[in-house]
């Protein structure tokens, strides 16, 4: 059973997404928050599996709310996606770089948001890889909300030549079955060149590595389109 936090204050948006998600039957919503305070709080006594995250709420908002959880070793095992009404929210890079496992907007199909909680429960990339390059596109652009960062990210001078080509594979949004076939390697052997790059890396998930990737210069502003 997959459990599944609610965090967003507007309680008619919280009541849609647990009919929604309720009416699965390997999906459970154990609660429900309207501010990221309470959000961190009901997160550290359930210990759901996914918290939905509205970014924007009053008081500690979902940017810190996430933060917080990340930062928490007792929710090592939980994923943060962030809810946002538009795709390139200012917010969301900074949500990414801090540890959330992807964003879905308000909007998104039924089908597609129960995809995607079931996506990440399992550890797998919640969206589309193309869609937080986007979102990085917009703050990489010149003139864009964000600027490159001048630190070189951790762990990137530990990657062998091929876990470094992998990094820029799944940062152009390759699945591993897209990356064996690139490499001509097995399925599994891609899987574990993701997992190793992921563990020196020290990300939680694909999304953060497309951060990483950017953030190391590896993604030329060509790809973001």
């Amino acid at each position: 059973m997959i459990s599944v936090l609610l965090a967003d204050d507007q309680a008619l948006v919280r009541a849609g997404f647990r009919a929604l998600l309720d009416a699965e039957p390997d999906i459970e919503v154990v609660g429900e928050a309207g501010d990221g305070l309470a959000a961190v709080q009901l997160a550290g006594q359930t210990r759901p599996d996914v918290v939905l995250m509205d970014i924007r709420m009053p008081g500690v908002d979902g940017l810190e709310a996430t933060r917080r959880i990340v930062a928490d070793p007792g929710l090592a095992g939980t994923k943060v996606v962030i809810l946002t009404t538009f795709e390139l929210d200012e917010y969301v890079f900074e949500a990414l770089r801090t540890g959330a496992a992807g964003f879905l907007v308000k909007d998104t199909e039924p089908v597609e948001l129960l995809r995607g909680v079931r996506a990440v429960a399992a550890g797998d990339a919640l969206l589309s890889p193309s869609v937080t390059r986007r979102v990085i596109g917009e703050f990489a652009a010149p003139g864009g909300a964000r600027t490159r960062p001048a630190a070189v990210p951790r762990g990137l001078d530990q990657l062998t030549d091929r876990e470094r080509e992998v990094l820029v594979l799944v940062a152009e949004g390759l699945s591993n079955d897209e990356i064996a076939a690139r490499l001509v390697i097995s399925p599994a052997t891609a899987k574990t060149h993701v997992s190793r790059t992921m563990v020196k890396m020290g990300a939680r998930d694909r999304a953060q590595l497309v951060v990483h990737a950017y953030e190391a210069g590896l993604i030329r502003p060509g790809w973001l389109a």
